[in-house]
């Protein structure tokens, strides 16, 4: 009885360490999102879940080639959390050109600035002392009168910079080429897991922002133009009635508009021939805007239907300079884009109006704005605004925390771009080239930087383990989620977590969860081979049993990623077959597996090969008889 009672415990242990070792390590500010039901374990958002938003009115000044920027903006903030708030958070990114500012990477004297200048500030009509003088990327303001939940407070600010000289996500692209991106003091998040979002800003790494609504003017010089976040208000205003009209007719245009070509440019009358233009936007419900200003830049233009069910279309629009010859097929390569994510992957209606991708230097998303350098290979510039139109789901329809989770939003976008490249390259050359400028770096370098876990905080990471964790291993396992749920029940899943999170701030456990709950699945097995452990791909054939026409193949999974292979094998008279193994062949023993091969044909060669799933030592992946 005392030996039963002794294996009765000893199991009821088993039992639970392994439930244990099943689920998902939380975080616990995330265990008290949870207890307060802001979010739930079923990964959809709470019964209590709240975010706080903002309208925007905004006017610049813009007089190129100086580079000073003046702006006046009307911010009225709303508190829908249930705390009351007795300070606020602004985050002024443009601040990191300051000298001394945290950077993770050198800079040259053109990169440095002396950071955002507050000139006015009123807090509900009472004008407040504002010292710039030790301002970072984020500052605090003691509120005159607490703000109580669902209250609202008005805010005015007057500020100025001077433009970056040399141009990366922004700054002067040119001498008369502006890309303002950042560029105007906003209130910070305050989400439901951490509070305010204190995060200093460093050039490596993104954001997080809350959907807000703009209504934004940019004063610039006649012969300017202006492309920016948003829908142009006033083109008859701002255009000659010729390119108003060229502007109007592509945005139901299947065929590239050229709004402004070189020749339109040099005769300076494309727009209104006043001393200055006021170019007038608006967006709502969206996380950030960015413009870019030239008297120089191309303009073409067309468009696309994204729903085919509304007939909904979507202004694609290039602006760039005339030796990017690259870029004189931009409108078909966003056209493209947006057909393809609106139809296959993600499978959702691309978001926005429009997309204007500008010829720079960051290769960086935007909403509704693409900033991409030239390439001489124009499969590289495709894949490159693939990348960069994809993140219009995330971060930008999904208000993701780019700082804290790059993997959210990275990883998808790295993994659309490959899906998107077999439409064009074909499946054989978008996986040569996806292992060859993507898995090959982590896979091929074993140092203990490639391996750290993908769910570590991104703005802790630096360098390869940053970049590693929130594009190349991120990306490929979302792919294996792919291969292991099927086609159908991915897309179904996806599409219910981005419907779910739409407009809101998801964490990765509202994905992981989400995905469970829609699937009817417990990947808790998979999330956490891929996403929190140090594991990395490495499968060998351990051992081969041959009885007639049944093959055993015993496989070790040395590395620990569950991902999905093929076995080739090849028969002794020279004919070959392929036999696929999803990642869920590991769900019980994510260490060793054995298959059962049938056939009736002597099996000369076996070869386990992972396609875009690289292999860390292809040396113990086939067997000769």
């Amino acid at each position: 009885m005392i030996l039963k009672k002794s294996i009765l415990l000893a199991t009821l242990l088993f039992i639970s360490i392994t439930s244990v070792a099943q689920d998902l390590y939380t975080p616990r500010d995330v265990k008290q999102a949870y207890k307060n039901n802001t979010r739930s374990k079923d990964g959809m958002p709470g019964t209590n879940y709240w975010q706080n938003r903002a309208s925007y009115k905004i006017k610049i000044q813009v007089a190129p080639p100086n580079k000073s920027i003046i702006g006046t903006e009307e911010i009225v903030y709303t508190n829908n959390s249930p705390d009351t708030l007795t300070i606020l958070n602004y985050k002024l990114i443009v601040n990191v050109h300051k000298p001394g500012a945290v950077r993770l990477n050198p800079v040259s004297t053109d990169y440095l600035t002396s950071g955002i200048h507050i000139d006015k500030y009123i807090e509900n009509g009472e004008e407040k002392m504002w010292d710039d003088s030790n301002d970072g990327t984020n500052k605090l303001i003691q509120l005159s009168k607490p703000l109580f939940p669902k209250g609202k407070i008005k805010l005015d600010i007057n500020w100025h910079y001077d433009l970056s000289a040399q141009s990366d996500r922004e700054g002067a692209i040119d001498s008369t080429t502006f890309f303002l991106a950042y560029f105007y003091p906003r209130i910070a998040v305050y989400d439901d897991y951490q509070g305010w979002d204190m995060m200093t800003f460093t050039d490596s790494q993104e954001f997080y922002n809350d959907f807000n609504d703009y209504e934004f003017e940019v004063t610039v010089p006649k012969n300017f133009i202006v492309w920016a976040t948003g829908d142009l208000l006033n083109p008859e205003d701002v255009l000659q009635n010729e390119y108003a009209e060229r502007l109007k007719k592509s945005m139901t245009s299947d065929e590239i508009i050229k709004v402004a070509t070189q020749e339109d440019l040099k005769k300076n009358q494309i727009t209104k021939q006043t001393d200055t233009n006021t170019w007038k936007w608006t967006a709502s419900d969206i996380s950030d805007i960015a413009i870019a200003v030239s008297n120089t830049f191309n303009w073409d233009a067309g468009s696309v239907v994204a729903d085919s069910s509304s007939n909904r279309q979507v202004s694609v629009q290039a602006a760039y300079d005339e030796k990017s010859k690259d870029f004189k097929e931009m409108v078909n390569y966003g056209k493209h884009a947006i057909d393809w994510f609106s139809n296959n992957y993600p499978g959702v209606s691309y978001p926005f109006s429009k997309s204007t991708i500008v010829r720079g230097f960051s290769d960086m998303e935007y909403p509704m704005m693409v900033n991409d350098n030239s390439q001489l290979d124009p499969n590289i510039t495709r894949s490159i605004v693939d990348h960069e139109i994809a993140h219009s789901y995330f971060p930008f329809y999904m208000g993701i925390n780019e700082t804290r989770f790059g993997f959210m939003d990275e990883g998808w976008a790295t993994a659309l771009e490959y899906l998107i490249g077999i439409s064009y390259l074909g499946e054989e050359r978008a996986t040569s080239d996806f292992k060859l400028y993507r898995v090959d770096e982590w896979i091929n370098d074993n140092s203990m930087d490639r391996d750290i876990p993908i769910i570590t905080p991104s703005n802790i990471l630096s360098g390869v383990a940053l970049n590693n964790n929130v594009y190349v291993k991120a990306a490929i396992g979302y792919l294996a989620l792919k291969d292991l749920l099927g086609d159908d029940a991915f897309k179904l899943a996806l599409q219910g977590y981005m419907d779910r999170w739409h407009g809101k701030h998801p964490i990765p456990w509202d994905f992981f969860y989400s995905i469970n709950n829609i699937s009817e699945t417990n990947l808790n097995w998979f999330w956490n081979s891929w996403f929190f452990s140090n594991n990395y791909i490495d499968i060998a054939i351990k051992h081969i049993e041959t009885n007639k026409n049944i093959t055993t193949l015993k496989l070790e999974n040395i590395g620990g990623m569950p991902v999905p292979f093929n076995i080739i094998l090849t028969f002794k008279d020279g004919t070959a077959k392929t036999i696929h193994q999803t990642p869920d062949v590991w769900k019980n023993n994510v260490t060793e597996v054995s298959v059962t091969l049938k056939s009736d044909k002597d099996i000369s060669i076996i070869k386990i090969d992972g396609g875009i799933f690289m292999d860390a030592d292809m040396s113990n992946n086939t067997w000769e008889k």
